[in-house]
């Protein structure tokens, strides 16, 4: 910042008691007055300055002016940036840009706060086009628009062109003779716009979208956006969203051919593909008619040599076969003679097969004659009548048997049986809940117990337990 050309006093930094008391001929300040003094003061001397530090606190405001605070290590001072200054910057304000502000201090009578009106703004280090560049380039690749899988493939011979450039400069004229060399026959639909200036981005913008709406009825299978070299500045609006955005939304492929070899555009990473220069991309479109006219001559040569080939394969083919097969005379005479040699074999083998039958049905009627049913039924009658008689003794004797083992089981069985043991004079004692006693220790005094015997069941009381009676102990 400029030096200030104040005088201070420093004795007016603690000025005698005396001069604070109101005195005759006093001129008293109204808020309003003094701070109109101080800013004109102010700006009487300081007319211009340039300010270098911090942006904080950037605020866009709806009306388009810009309000933020320039800060450094140890003070800070408020900013506002005019909307028709604001217009100019060709990047963004963000939080943390280091920068250059241009434009004179003034007071802001409302709040009396001393402020900077800058008229002119540029980045610390970086000029205001590259920055500007890299946040729009950063801006795009985060919403995907340079990815390469949304690059859609170049037509290999186009029907018509759309070019999007000044029909004046040396662009169109080199990319025309270009294409007049290569394939004159293509049509070339030219839509004219600026390249340079403030106004080249908007109608660079208007020429994609209509290029892209006479697409159909002028049979426009290709755009390229473009123009000569320059200056980074005359190449900016390329690098306008405004333009990245209309090639993004383009139906059709474009080809961005901006500049020369080593200039880069924003143009150049949102586009299907980059030709270095104009005339390079009309090499790119348009292929080489001379060229396809020896590859389709190729073409022709080695389709006729090959239908040449296969004819005379065909051909000799047929002459074999025809050889084969002989005349039709012959043919004849050997089919004749076929069929007599089939009626001969033929006459043979039914003479064959009649003899065979014949002896098969003599040997079925000798059989039937020795199994008569006249002659087998009394034999079967007899046989009959013996297993009759041998049948009721057996079945005597399985029964006796049976009835025997069936005595043994039962026996067996009634000695196990707990209801013998009861006989015996024994009885079974049960508490309430069906479980059976089996020792001292599981029943209680006073105790309701029932006791099953061989013919029913009796129910006692325990008066006493007695855990001392010699005799075996009961299992647990």
């Amino acid at each position: 910042m400029a030096d200030i050309p104040f005088e201070v006093d420093l004795d007016e930094e603690h000025p005698p008691e005396s001069s604070l008391l109101s005195g005759p001929g006093e001129k008293i300040w109204s808020v309003s007055a003094l701070t109109r003094k101080i800013r004109q003061s102010v700006e009487s001397a300081l007319p211009f300055v340039a300010v270098e530090g911090e942006v904080s606190n950037f605020k866009a405001a709806a009306s388009g002016h810009l309000y933020f605070n320039l800060k450094d290590g140890s003070a800070q001072i408020r900013c506002v940036m005019f909307r028709a200054a604001g217009v100019r910057l060709k990047f963004q304000m963000e939080d943390g840009l280091q920068v250059v502000s241009r434009g004179r201090i003034t007071v802001y009578e409302q709040r009396g706060e001393v402020q900077l009106q800058v008229a002119a703004l540029e980045p610390q280090g970086v000029g205001a086009l590259q920055l500007a560049f890299e946040q729009l380039k950063k801006k795009l690749a985060d919403e995907g628009l340079f990815d390469s899988a949304r690059k859609r493939p170049l037509p290999f011979l186009p029907r018509g062109i759309g070019m999007v450039t000044s029909p004046t400069g040396a662009a169109i004229r080199d990319m025309l003779t270009v294409l007049d060399r290569r394939f004159p026959s293509i049509p070339v639909l030219i839509h004219p716009a600026t390249v340079q200036g403030d106004l080249a981005a908007g109608e660079i913008a208007r020429g994609i979208h209509t290029l892209n709406r006479l697409a159909e009825t002028h049979g426009l299978d290709v755009l390229i956006v473009g123009r000569g070299g320059g200056s980074i500045e005359d190449l900016w609006p390329f690098n306008e969203e405004v333009v990245a955005r209309a090639i993004a939304g383009s139906r059709l492929p474009v080809i961005s051919a901006v500049g020369h070899e080593v200039d880069f555009t924003i143009a150049d990473f949102v586009a299907d593909a980059r030709a270095p220069t104009p005339s390079a991309a009309a090499e790119i479109v348009a292929p080489h008619r001379q060229e396809l006219l020896a590859a389709v001559s190729g073409w022709r040569e080695r389709l006729l040599a090959g239908i040449q080939n296969r004819l005379e394969i065909r051909w000799e083919g047929w002459r074999t076969l025809r050889a084969r097969l002989g005349t039709p005379q012959s043919q004849i005479l050997q089919a004749a003679q076929r069929v007599d040699e089939w009626t001969h074999r033929g006459g043979k083998a039914l003479h064959f097969l009649f003899s065979r039958a014949a002896g098969k049905l003599a040997q079925g009627q000798a059989g039937l004659r020795g199994s008569r049913p006249d002659r087998m039924t009394p034999l079967y009658r007899a046989e009959v009548r013996g297993l009759a008689s041998r049948l009721a003794p057996a079945l005597e004797r399985l029964v006796a048997h049976r009835r025997e083992k069936l005595t043994e089981k039962m026996e067996l069985l009634d000695s196990l049986s707990p209801l013998t043991t009861l006989r015996r004079g024994y009885g079974a004692v049960q508490k309430a809940d069906g479980r059976l006693v089996r020792g001292v220790a599981q029943v209680t005094l006073g105790e309701q117990l029932g006791i099953r015997l061989a013919d029913g069941r009796v129910s006692a009381r325990v008066e006493s337990v007695d855990p001392d009676l010699p005799g075996p102990k009961p299992p647990t």
